[in-house]
This record gives C-alpha cells, structure tokens and sequence, in this order.
C-alpha cells in the first residue's frame, strides 16, 4: 500500500484545516428520516477523561440538531478494546456509535496478538473529532534547553536519560520511541499507570523526558520545561515553542486523535448526516473553548478521509513498534 498520500493528508487535515467536504447530500428516504429514536454512542474509556468529555460535549449539540436524546455510554477496557468491540457487532443502522482513537484503532492492532476486530474492515468511519499534539518536555534540572540540546545531551550519555509515559503501548509511549528512532537517541522508557503519577515523578526528577499533552500548567508554572511540540503546527497555549520539526527533528510528529465510527456497512447517507452535525458542532465556539482547555483543537474530515488517515496511522505506528521491538501483548 503506498501511504505517501494519506501521510500528506494527515498533515493537510491535522493542520487545522476543518475538511467537512460536500459530503454526499442526504436523500429521500433513510436520510429524512434518521434518526427516529434515541442514539447510542459509546465511549471506551472511563468517565471523566478527555475522550468522555469531548463525546458528552458533541451529544448535547447531536440531540439538539436530531431532536433524539444522544446516550454517552463508557465501556471501559482492554486499551478501548471491549468498547470498540461492542459497537463492531451492533446494526449497522447509525444508532450505535463509537468515538474511537488512536489507541483503539491505529497503534492496537500492533500492540495487541489477537484483537477482537478488525479497525478498518469491521467499522464504518465517520469523521475525525479533536487532536493533540504532545509536548516534549523535561525536568528542569536537565542540561538542555533545546530539542537539539537534549539530542545531543541523550547520544553523549547514552544510558542516563529516561523518559516516561502513561503506560506500555500507549501513544506518549510510541511518540518516546519514535523520537528515539528519528534522533537515534536511547532514551530508556519507564512505563507507569497514567499520565498523572509520571508527571508527578518527571517533576521530581525520577525521569527525565516525557512525551505527554497534561504537562502545560506545569511548564506555564515553570515546574518543567518544554522544548518542542509533537504536532504539525503550534500550540497556542505555548505559541513560543516550536514544533519538532521546525527544532530539527525531521519527520517527527506525534498526535493524540478520536474520531466517529459505526460499524460497517453503515448506510451512506446516515454516515453524511451524522458527519455534517459533527462538524457543525465542533465548530461551534463553546465546544472549541472547551477543547483547547483540554489540549486539543477540533478537527474534522469525511469518511473517505478518515478511512485513508487510519490506514495511515496502522502503518506508521506498526513501523515504530517493530524497530522499537516492543513485544505485542
């Protein structure tokens, strides 16, 4: 599969641009009449988190513009496996939705021996939602104040940098190991259960590094350091720091996405209409408020879009992982 032009379209998409396209126009029929009850979309993770708060804030604006209650359901698990795997098997009739990410849906089926569905053969995309970029940061008591800095800091002592992450397989994790590759730099990964304890030791100073987008209070408190932005463009919330391409690292980018999918053979005119009330609500200003609060900017494409973007994602984390040799589960 040649990936050049779905890698392109990830940036073009990520890049801030909302790509809602003329998506295919909702007919007579189905389209008129959808929905004509109340909808399910299932979030995969716990209550509380990023993914959660995003898929209630879209669920109040879905029912207004349905008239139908939208029902937030968390079906936590398995790195969002169980929840992902519960919409894949419901009808295909728009009334059961999932807000899946990269986790569940670009770096699991590389992570994971057996997975329980396929995420591209077993799901209907819809349109991507919200992105973050992470930020590279470090300890303050670090001697680096540049990503080059730290690159050349990590090959001068190959051993005594480490970095930390959310846990084994996650995207903080991979984005380390990707940095790793691209810098040719051995950081040592320290695996810890959430982002919330990693960061209380990165500032610490039992790690080092960390590859992570809950760190900005704390770089804005002057409690750590940020050198660059995972992403392929700024934060606003830290419009100083660059990039890492824009620092040096050629090729680098690692970005935090969910997006909307039914299972497949999802009805494509159910698949437009849900698609077009995405993106209006995402655009709407409270809702992108909100996001950039959490991190994360709003960010939508069609379903033909979000098909060739996730494919593009299987194939560039299935890379990390492989010359990162991280034993799958």
């Amino acid at each position: 599969m040649n990936h050049d032009r779905p890698a392109a379209a990830r940036r073009a998409v990520l890049r801030g641009a909302v790509a809602v396209g003329a998506a295919l126009a909702a007919g007579p029929g189905r389209a008129q009449s959808y929905p004509a009850r109340p909808l399910r979309l299932v979030v995969p993770y716990p209550a509380g988190g990023a993914v959660d708060i995003v898929s209630r804030l879209l669920a109040e604006k879905l029912a207004g513009a349905f008239g139908q209650q939208v029902i937030v359901e968390n079906r936590a698990g398995a790195a969002g496996l169980i929840g992902a795997e519960a919409v894949a098997r419901m009808p295909a009739d728009g009334y059961a939705l999932v807000m899946a990410t990269v986790s569940s849906h670009a770096i699991a089926p590389s992570v994971y021996r057996k997975m329980p569905y396929d995420p591209v053969a077993d799901f209907s995309p819809i349109t991507l939602t919200a992105a973050t970029p992470y930020v590279i940061t470090v300890n303050p008591g670090v001697a680096a104040t540049s990503l080059q800095a730290l690159i050349a800091l990590a090959k001068a002592n190959p051993t005594a940098l480490a970095f930390g992450s959310s846990g084994n397989g996650t995207t903080p994790h991979l984005a380390g190991e990707l940095f790793n590759t691209l810098a040719g730099t051995t950081l040592t990964h320290v695996p810890y259960k959430g982002s919330a304890p990693m960061v209380t030791d990165l500032i610490g100073g039992q790690v080092q590094v960390a590859f992570d987008n809950t760190v900005i209070p704390h770089v804005k408190a002057g409690r750590l350091r940020a050198l660059a932005v995972t992403g392929p463009t700024r934060l606003a919330a830290l419009p100083e720091v660059p990039t890492a391409q824009e620092a040096g690292l050629a090729g680098y980018e690692a970005v935090g996405w969910m997006g909307l999918f039914g299972p497949r053979g999802l009805p494509a005119e159910v698949a437009a209409r849900v698609q077009a009330e995405t993106a209006r609500a995402m655009r709407a200003p409270d809702v992108t408020e909100r996001l950039a609060g959490l991190g994360f900017q709003a960010v939508t494409n069609t379903p033909e879009a979000l098909r060739a973007y996730v494919e593009a994602e299987i194939a560039k984390w299935a890379r990390v992982v492989r010359q990162a040799r991280i034993q799958p589960e």
